[in-house]
């Protein structure tokens, strides 16, 4: 065993620390049940890639590199991607969508994009895995929830941190995911039709 001299918690043990797995760090990776990685693995990667996340917010990081991954999108793919507002389903005025970028054809937004800024083991893992994170399925869904014209959707990835892989994107296609599609607007209907009628009895 050989022990490095420094102070708990100085930047010098911070340092020490990286791309090691230490007794807190463990549990991030051990895996009890199945074959799946946790991201105390891609953790490990992005330290020895020596990638240094910031300390700001991560839905404040994904706007202010919104820009640059959605320009990156485009010199990429060729495709013409543009700003548009908040996007309101036909079914129901309380189910919407904000998108990052549209691309229209035929005078319809038939293709979206949706850009990710996240800390760059997780942006590690999604390339990885080519998997979007459970935690925005629905929001994958939504999409075509919302624009019954949309076919595709580019779920982009960036972070330029990430030098040896910066940007990358998931297509997802609507003939792929159309019964959770189906599944998740009858769904938010009904949410909706409770609340509306919660609302009533509680007007009168």
């Amino acid at each position: 065993m050989k022990i490095v001299n420094v102070d708990q918690n100085s930047t010098e043990w911070l340092e020490a620390r990286k791309g090691k797995i230490t007794g807190s760090k463990l549990k991030d990776i051990v895996v009890k049940r199945g074959t799946e990685k946790k991201i105390g693995f891609y953790q490990l990667i992005a330290d020895r890639l020596a990638l240094d996340d910031n300390s700001e917010d991560g839905r404040d990081r994904g706007h202010s590199l919104e820009d640059e991954s959605i320009d990156t999108f485009k010199k990429e793919t060729g495709l013409n991607v543009v700003k548009t507002g908040l996007w309101i389903s036909d079914e129901n005025p309380n189910i919407a969508i904000s998108p990052d970028g549209a691309i229209e054809q035929n005078g319809v937004f038939t293709m979206a994009v949706e850009t990710k800024s996240l800390s760059s083991a997780r942006h590690l893992q999604a390339y990885i895995e080519k998997e979007i994170p459970d935690e925005f399925e629905l929001q994958k869904i939504q999409y075509f929830i919302v624009n019954e014209n949309l076919q595709t959707l580019y779920f982009c990835f960036y972070d330029p941190r990430v030098t040896v892989i910066p940007f990358f994107y998931i297509k997802v296609d609507r003939k792929d995911i159309e019964e959770q599609i189906e599944f998740y607007l009858d769904y938010q209907k009904n949410v909706l039709q409770e609340v509306d009628k919660i609302i009533s009895e509680l007007s009168f």
